[in-house]
């Protein structure tokens, strides 16, 4: 295993993120600065540069919480997916300090990286991961060494489609948040609260997903007249559910008994509840992190980076060209 500290960077999107995992890969808290544009969604240039602006900030932060570039053994950072300017900043940056401290490389896979720091944080073994972010929607087990996509989004993230609806009704970025406030709201008021007509398009196909159809058709509801608060509730129960459902088929198909969420959205808590209540009809349990580690942050990049660079090694410089594109299971696992 790695003998030292192991640095981890995040820049896939609009979280620009450096954390850190001591000699015994127990997790640190991250220090991170959050891009939220003022209208419109993430432009990756304008993302790449608020990275830019907040690397020497980061450092100092990162430095100045303790760590020492003398104990130092990698720096990881995120190779993929993601957008391609964000990344390329994260990347540039690791190989920066990797060459200045004289310590390995090591690009990771971002969406590998949930699943690791769920794992250990969790405590969990051989889980089915219901991923859910902005740009993801998948669901994940691991078999044959790698983790297989079961399922996921044919269109948008789920998070990208919850934006989207927050974003046409004037709510700011992350829309997310005040989806789940307003659907909260509308269950409070209405405790015996039912769909109340407020039907919107199935969203599973296979084990696939697609959010478009539900988006389109909740942006409409809004616009003929029905209640905002009615309709977010609607649209998280309506696409929760579909995850759920996709969820509860992978734990069916692989025979594993744990459930494991990840990404941004596994931070609303009422995802989180159908979920457990899922899980626990069918003698599964299910399993989801601190939320400081399902939003995007480098202490899961460093989590990752210490079991590759202990497993597979660093990453040769002339090979930590950034992958926009890269794919969950492209990712070899040699590790328990």
């Amino acid at each position: 295993m790695a003998e030292g500290i192991v640095i981890g960077i995040e820049s896939t999107a609009h979280t620009f993120s450096f954390g850190w995992v001591d000699q015994e890969g127990a997790p640190q808290p991250s220090h991170s600065a959050f891009f939220r544009p003022e209208k419109g969604g993430i432009h990756p240039r304008e993302a790449a540069d608020h990275h830019v602006e907040h690397t020497s900030s980061l450092i100092s932060s990162l430095l100045d919480s303790g760590v020492d570039p003398k104990e130092v053994s990698a720096i990881a950072f995120s190779q993929g997916p993601g957008l391609g300017p964000c990344l390329r900043i994260g990347a540039s940056v690791a190989r920066a300090l990797s060459q200045q401290w004289n310590v390995p490389l090591v690009g990771v896979n971002h969406c590998v990286a949930h699943i690791e720091i769920g794992r250990q944080v969790c405590g969990v073994d051989d889980p089915v991961l219901l991923y859910v972010s902005g740009g993801n929607t998948q669901v994940i087990a691991r078999m044959a060494g790698r983790y297989r996509v079961l399922g996921e989004t044919l269109d948008i993230g789920i998070g990208n489609m919850l934006d989207k609806f927050a974003r046409e009704r004037g709510m700011t970025f992350p829309g997310g948040p005040k989806i789940e406030q307003r659907s909260a709201a509308h269950a409070s008021a209405n405790p015996d609260c039912s769909l109340d007509g407020l039907e919107l398009p199935y969203a599973v196909q296979g084990m696939d997903l697609a959010f478009s159809g539900i988006l389109t058709a909740a942006l409409q509801y809004v616009k003929t007249g029905s209640s905002l608060n009615a309709v977010c509730w609607s649209l998280q129960e309506h696409s929760f559910a579909a995850c759920v459902e996709v969820a509860e088929r992978a734990l069916a198909h692989t025979g594993k008994s744990e459930l494991l969420l990840g990404g941004g959205v596994a931070c609303n808590d009422r995802l989180r509840m159908m979920c457990e209540t899922m899980a626990s009809e069918r003698g599964a349990t299910s399993h989801v992190p601190d939320r400081m580690y399902c939003v995007d942050n480098g202490t899961m990049i460093a989590t990752l980076g210490r079991l590759q660079l202990s497993n597979t090694g660093a990453t040769p410089f002339e090979k930590s060209s950034i992958r926009q594109d890269l794919r969950t299971d492209e990712t070899p696992i040699s590790w328990d």
